[in-house]
């Protein structure tokens, strides 16, 4: 069950391999997840010392939140993957100039996965050319149900 989607991703970036990753979070960014008071739009996942890391993600806390901590909406959280699939990960974004964006945000029996992309960045005439692609298909679906 996806919670969140970074649709910004699949418009700026080609994605090659997906990949799914578990997050360190603290108790009051899950009660928030939970809410559905989370963004991905502006996130990113570098690579520090052979681990991954979610920059840029946003999760508002809720107000109801606890009065001893001090919630950072955000804060930079490590991911969790194997550590074979890091390497490999790894090695494609320092050799073949792929970048490694967040796509989806889900639950996965009762836990709250990360989908992340190994992706390649797309042109501007790559973006044009996407985009009159789905217009094409919208057009030959409301084709086909005016037809029926």
């Amino acid at each position: 069950m996806s919670i969140v989607q970074n649709k910004k991703a699949f418009h700026d970036y080609f994605i090659e391999e997906k990949y799914e990753a578990g997050m360190m979070l603290e108790g009051w960014e899950v009660k928030a997840i939970r809410e559905g008071r989370v963004q991905l739009k502006e996130a990113y996942v570098i690579i520090r010392s052979g681990e991954l890391y979610l920059i840029g993600s946003h999760i508002s806390p809720l107000k109801t939140a606890s009065t001893h901590i001090n919630p950072d909406p955000v804060r930079t959280r490590k991911l969790l993957l194997h550590a074979e699939e890091i390497k490999r990960l790894i090695g494609k974004v320092e050799r073949a100039g792929y970048t490694l964006v967040p796509l989806d945000m889900h639950y996965k029996s009762g836990r709250i996965k990360l989908e992340i992309g190994l992706a390649k960045g797309k042109k501007q005439h790559d973006k044009r050319e996407s985009e009159k692609e789905k217009e094409w298909d919208r057009a030959k679906q409301r084709l086909m149900r005016s037809k029926q």
